[in-house]
């Protein structure tokens, strides 16, 4: 016999109990001390009828469950469901009066009110909460105002107020915001203000390089510490990016107690199955959750992947690519209450198919991160969108760059190509890369869509690679030397390998100069390049397909390469923003020596990728013809138009980084005390169209204004904004920063060398000033100090050195130079001095013509002291000492290993560019590519301490 609607629903609902971890009895059979929650069937409620089931939990009353048929509407239910919260008989031992938990279910869908929250609402659940864990809620709620966890009497918890996570939320303390930019203190703001109204979802859109991830990082601290969140779970795209959050939450210190995220509470970044219950934050990708809810293992590969790739490969019990994917069912392992907070970065990928279901799986509230929102996004999270910060703002703000666009347009890139029949062509296979030759019986024609996917046009890629090169340093990047680190998008693997092998060939460069970073690289990890690629000079060009699209932060990329089409908006956004990211200077010239500092980077289109209609931010820059001079006096005259606008805010953003205090300073004066970036702010926020539509339909009254009302709207609003621009004193100032830091690049007229080098009265005057400055300065500064002890005091610094460069730095005029130089003068200085005394007794100076380093300032006041009777340059003098010391060490009989002489001869170079070497250097590049400080203790074993003793105190002496 088939059992009727609402029986098969209490069926089904006996079977969650069950599973997770309730004992279902009849009344009449009742026992409610037989396990921590009991469930009883159609228990009597004088006056209010039978409740289908009453939970008890430690022997206490604590909730209800309302049965209904499938497809009951719930919400209507819950008014008789409360009814019976209120109804337990006098004299029976309850937790709360009315019993604090409420459930309505039909086995299928559940809905659960916690009616010791501050306005109890109802909200879908997965299943039914473990009784274990609604006691510790009971206990923290109840125990939290003085009512003891143990007493059993009739309503004695009544007259208490829970203190639930969402009443704790409505007493958070102030926001510290020291560290903070404005849009992360706005951002947490606005999150926290969701929270406190009960709001389940929340969505913060910030743009790529703003600083997403330490916002949250923040937020979820605070959740801890002051609200009490028990678990949270921070959920991202693919591994890598969950090793980058993990040491992120490393790096974040509180601004309440200065202690280290990680040492107030455990951070566990899931790499298995296993998940640690005393952690606060769990860092694991969305297909490895799916994995442990389905009781699966999952491939270490597939964890490296996106989401947005992986498609079904990790759903079905295959494994297999086409699998369907599998619902997922509850998980007694990990109720559904295990965390309060589940945070989703890069959400707009994880809220499709099965990946949402993971999501829903969980009772927390959900915070989404993302650059670019989807339609699907903001009806995902209940267009409840807590923060809005995109890419020109950010730009405005100081913490993103600007960017521009630089196309590369072939033939066969453009049209595709064609192959008359006669012809040999190589034919390669996808998979093993082999090639065999095959003459054509018919012409062979292709269009530029099936290039590098069923077509190789070889020189079609090294045309476009040395397009790039012969255009880099007079066009893309004009005056360098160094190829700016570039992240080139390929199509596929075996496209990228294509790249990667012309890279080499066309720039004439090694192995280490490009390297192809993605899931099918094999010899070293892809954490590792990325690393490399991140912190180190070479490579200096990195080809991917995917792997380096989203989230991973690189902020020394100058330039984006794209070599790939890209259909989805959402994705280009992504992928461009690996430009964004902002650097300070020091980083930024340790990667790429000779760039001055990253005011915007570059993206190379091979395909048109950026004419598409996907994107949403365009470029600030649209008047690039147009001369700043004339963009201000077209303002002036009250030319609002949007091109203008934006170009001048772009122009302004990028001046802004360059201003010196004093220029700051004259800026305030002529704009009533608003700053240069303040004034960039207001006009990208006079380009927003929602401020004109608003402003129209206030003026015109009426809710849909016409594009004439929508204009004049826009046209008062950029005019306000850019009104301080009206003062000509401030355009004259301005003007005249902009001469300052940029040069006219003269590229018709021809020139020729007649003379190179100082004048001999110009190079007197310089050595003449460089040796009085030491003269005066010996007892001052730390580095001639020592220099001028003999035997030596102390051992000579970098930090010593680099203080000397700072207060010869402050005395250019003195020395009598002049000029400006792209590196700054720090420098500069040796190469001015170095020429200055080439000039006037070159018998004695060499290396007159190299790119001198800082640790040459050593060499030069040594020759300024007359301490030696040449000048040499550092690095030099310490290549001479170095083969003196491992002379010396091999007449005494010791021979090194060719690994022992490759450590020395790195840390030979070491000492001539830091003057010395400590064990904690070991840690950085290029030691740690090797193996760092373990793999040089084992190279050496416990003759490592003296040899560094001796290399410090021989090689720079």
């Amino acid at each position: 016999m088939t059992p009727a609607p609402e029986a098969e629903a209490r069926q089904q609902i006996d079977r969650l109990l069950e599973q997770a971890g309730w004992q279902v009895q009849d009344a009449g059979a009742a026992h409610i001390h037989a396990a921590c929650g009991v469930a009883i069937r159609e228990f009597p409620l004088p006056g209010y009828g039978f409740a289908d089931y009453l939970l008890y939990i430690d022997g206490r009353a604590a909730g209800v469950i309302e049965a209904k048929k499938v497809g009951t509407t719930l919400t209507g239910v819950e008014v008789q469901s409360a009814r019976y919260t209120q109804g337990l008989p006098f004299g029976l031992p309850r937790w709360h009066n009315p019993l604090p938990f409420c459930y309505e279910s039909t086995g299928v869908e559940t809905r659960f009110t916690n009616g010791l929250d501050p306005e109890p609402r109802s909200r879908n659940v997965f299943a039914f909460h473990r009784p274990k864990n609604l006691a510790k809620w009971l206990d923290a709620a109840l125990a939290s105002d003085g009512v003891a966890s143990d007493l059993g009497g009739a309503s004695l918890a009544a007259e208490t107020l829970p203190q639930t996570f969402l009443a704790r939320l409505q007493k958070m303390p102030e926001l510290k915001i020291e560290g903070l930019w404005p849009a992360q203190i706005t951002a947490i703001a606005n999150l926290e203000g969701s929270l406190k109204k009960n709001r389940p979802r929340s969505l913060i859109q910030m743009a790529t390089g703003s600083g997403k991830t330490f916002t949250s990082i923040s937020a979820i601290y605070r959740l801890i510490k002051f609200g009490g969140a028990r678990r949270v779970l921070f959920l991202v795209d693919r591994a890598n990016l969950g090793r980058q959050t993990l040491k992120e939450f490393q790096q974040y210190v509180s601004p309440y107690n200065n202690f280290k995220f990680t040492e107030e509470y455990i951070v566990q970044h899931l790499s298995s199955n296993r998940m640690d219950r005393t952690a606060r934050v769990c860092i694991c990708t969305i297909q490895r959750l799916y994995s442990m809810l389905k009781g699966r293992e999952l491939p270490d590969d597939l964890d490296e992947e996106s989401v947005a790739e992986l498609g079904a490969a990790c759903c079905a019990p295959t494994g297999g690519i086409f699998g369907e994917p599998e619902p997922i069912e509850y998980n007694p392992d990990f109720p559904i209450e295990d965390f309060d907070i589940i945070v989703t970065d890069e959400c707009h990928r994880s809220i499709y198919n099965l990946w949402r279901q993971v999501l829903e799986y969980f009772d927390a509230y959900l915070i989404g991160l993302t650059a670019t929102p989807s339609k699907q996004t903001f009806g995902f999270f209940n267009k409840n969108l807590v923060m809005e910060y995109g890419h020109p703002q950010a730009v405005a703000d100081g913490v993103n760059v600007n960017y521009d666009v630089y196309r590369i347009r072939t033939q066969i890139g453009e049209a595709g190509g064609k192959v008359e029949a006669g012809y040999y062509v190589d034919k390669r296979d996808r998979e093993t890369r082999a090639v065999r030759w095959e003459q054509l019986d018919d012409d062979f024609q292709y269009d530029a869509k099936q290039l590098d996917r069923d077509v190789v046009a070889v020189d079609q890629i090294r045309t476009v690679v040395r397009a790039f090169r012969d255009k880099l340093f007079t066009e893309i990047f004009p005056g360098r030397t160094w190829v700016p680190k570039t992240l080139i998008f390929a199509k596929d693997d075996s496209h990228a390998e294509d790249i990667v092998k012309i890279v080499r060939e066309e720039f004439g460069k090694g192995n280490d100069f490009a390297q192809k970073i993605t899931y099918r690289t094999t010899g070293d990890t892809p954490e590792n390049l990325i690393k490399a690629f991140r912190t180190s000079p070479m490579p200096r060009i990195a080809v991917t397909v995917d792997m380096i699209a989203t989230g991973t932060d690189i902020k020394a990329v100058e330039c984006v390469f794209f070599m790939r089409m890209v259909k989805s908006r959402a994705y280009f956004e992504q992928m461009k923003g690996r430009g964004v990211r902002i650097i300070n200077d020091n980083d930024l010239q340790a990667v790429t020596p000779d760039a001055i500092s990253k005011d915007h980077f570059v993206i190379v289109d091979a395909v048109g990728v950026c004419e598409q209609d996907q994107t949403d931010s365009l470029p600030m820059e649209r008047k690039k013809n147009v001369g700043f001079e004339k963009l201000l006096q077209a303002v002036a005259f009250g030319n609002c138009e949007i091109d203008v606008i934006s170009s001048v805010a772009a122009r302004l953003s990028r001046m802004e980084k360059k201003l010196t205090p004093q220029e700051q300073k004259q800026v305030q004066e002529l704009t009533g005390g608003k700053s240069l970036k303040a004034l960039t702010v207001d006009l990208v926020a006079a380009l927003e169209p929602d401020r004109h539509i608003a402003a129209a339909q206030k003026a015109s009254g009426q809710q849909e204004p016409d594009a004439k009302q929508i204009r004049q709207a826009a046209a008062q609003i950029l005019g306000a904004a850019a009104r301080p621009l009206c003062n000509p004193d401030l355009r004259a100032l301005l003007f005249a920063i902009k001469q300052k830091n940029e040069q006219i690049i003269d590229t018709v007229s021809l020139d020729a060398v007649i003379f190179s080098g100082f004048t001999e009265e110009k190079a007197k005057g310089v050595v003449e000033s460089f040796e009085q400055f030491i003269e005066e300065n010996k007892d001052e500064i730390t580095a001639l100090q020592v220099l001028y002890s003999k035997p030596f005091k102390q051992r000579l610094r970098f930090a010593d050195v680099q203080e000397l460069a700072e207060k010869l730095v402050a005395q250019v005029e003195q020395l009598r130079i002049y000029q400006t130089h792209p590196l700054g003068w720090e420098k500069r200085l040796p190469d001015e001095l170095w020429a200055a005394y080439q000039k006037l007794e070159a018998g004695k100076v060499r290396g007159a013509a190299a790119n001198h380093i800082l640790t040459d300032l050593v060499s030069l006041v040594r020759f300024a002291m007359h301490q030696e009777n040449e000048l040499v340059p550092f690095p030099e003098k310490v290549q001479v000492n170095f083969r003196a010391w491992v002379e010396q060490q091999q007449a005494g009989g010791r021979r090194f290993t060719a690994e022992q002489r490759k450590w020395l001869e790195m840390i030979r170079d070491h000492i001539a560019a830091n003057l010395q070497i400590e064990t904690d250097d070991f840690d950085y590049a290029p030691f740690a590519q090797e193996g760092g400080i373990g793999r040089v203790w084992q190279v050496f074993g416990d003759d490592l301490n003296r040899i560094l003793e001796e290399l410090n105190q021989t090689l720079a002496a």
